[in-house]
């Protein structure tokens, strides 16, 4: 920067009472004001420091992140890929990241090989003899107990700030059954007809080949990334998929399939106002979108933007808007919907509120679509729930 430039700006500045914050420098006056700063050494600006009103001046410090992976389910590696991506995209200048992993034994940093204890009494972390506290928790676990609330009640008794939706709304959004049924009524919203089995009750397989009609998705009612999940077409398929979700949990949720094109986007409460990402297809080459599908490269396309027409991506962003809000969301979500085939009729899916952030996964493609920039997004995420 030119220093008679700057000269110039901070006068301005100083003598209209403007606050001022500059990283790095150091400004002091009696009957003129100075200013010092490593690089740019020294000046002097005639300005009487009785006109200096407001002034504000102080070194940033960057503030300590503790980014939470890990977890209880079996999506413990897609979150480590997520905090990964996470962590190289976060500001140095501002944020000071500790992967914090979460194992159903220890709760624990790695610093040069060595496994540092968390203290959960006050989610610290002691270094070197100096104690950490955390400014914020950018929790990227998917599935227990990230993705459920159990953190976020933690930390809401701790008074930490954190990245996604409060411990009610990730509570809820994490039992597929209770969301669909909360957001029906929306206009243009459809869910698939379903019944919800309970590992402690009897199964009877010819009730549920009744009442619902076939091809039907078997999958986890509280579980993510699509584990434990398969699709039958017939009641002699039912048995074994059943049993193969209640490996993931003891609730599982039976739905009629849905014909269509298959998308999911993201929602985010960017600056105040909810910003609704460019959504993407997903077009799998196997007969559904399982988790091999998710994360085995060539074995699905996903197109970002998808090719949808204006009008019906206007009708999309309102739909998911009113999701968003209607399950009192916080942070950033994504939503995943089919269009009915024939009819482009939306049908609710699920919401993901701790949704992967490998560099491949579907909410960086939709940031890089929106033309954001993901340090700013992921920055904005902290900065808006602390500020809040």
């Amino acid at each position: 920067m030119d220093r008679r430039f700057f000269n110039v700006f901070i006068a301005i500045m100083f003598y209209h009472g403007i606050s001022v914050h500059i990283p790095g420098f150091e400004f002091t006056g009696n009957r003129y004001a100075s200013f010092s700063h490593p690089v740019l050494k020294k000046s002097e600006i005639k300005i009487p420091a009785s006109k200096i009103k407001n002034l504000s001046l102080k070194t940033m410090t960057a503030k300590n992140i503790a980014l939470l992976a890990g977890g209880f389910s079996g999506e413990y590696e897609v979150s480590l890929n997520s905090a990964k991506n996470i962590a190289a995209n976060l500001d140095p200048a501002k944020y000071k990241v500790y992967i914090i992993l979460i194992n159903r034994d220890s709760w624990f940093y790695e610093n040069d090989g060595n496994r540092v204890s968390i203290d959960k009494n006050d989610f610290s972390l002691t270094l070197n003899g100096e104690k950490i506290k955390f400014d914020f928790a950018f929790i990227t676990i998917h599935g227990t107990p990230g993705e459920d609330g159990k953190l976020q009640g933690y930390f809401d008794m701790l008074g930490i700030p954190y990245n996604t939706c409060d411990a009610t709304t990730s509570a809820i959004t994490m039992n597929k059954t209770f969301t669909k049924t909360l957001v029906e009524g929306i206009p243009g919203l459809h869910t698939a007809r379903s019944i919800i089995l309970f590992e402690r009750d009897m199964h009877d397989v010819a009730i549920v080949a009744a009442t619902l009609k076939f091809p039907l998705f078997i999958k986890p009612n509280n579980g993510g990334s699509s584990v434990g999940m398969s699709k039958v077409y017939n009641a002699a398929g039912l048995p074994d998929a059943i049993k193969r979700a209640f490996d993931e949990g003891d609730q599982v949720i039976v739905e009629e399939f849905i014909k269509g094109r298959e998308f999911s986007i993201g929602v985010a409460r960017l600056y105040g106002h909810i910003k609704v990402l460019p959504a993407t297809e997903i077009i799998s080459s196997k007969d559904f979108f399982d988790y091999e599908a998710k994360y085995t490269a060539g074995v699905s396309e996903e197109i970002t933007p998808a090719d949808l027409s204006p009008e019906k991506n206007e009708e999309i962003a309102g739909i998911v808007t009113e999701i968003y809000m209607r399950l009192n969301c916080k942070g950033m979500v994504r939503i995943d919907f089919i269009l009915l085939e024939g009819t482009n009729d939306f049908y609710f899916i699920e919401v993901n509120t701790t949704p992967g952030q490998s560099a491949a996964s579907l909410i960086p493609q939709q940031v890089r679509a929106a033309g954001l920039n993901l340090m700013d997004f992921y920055g904005e995420l902290i900065e808006g729930a602390v500020g809040h």
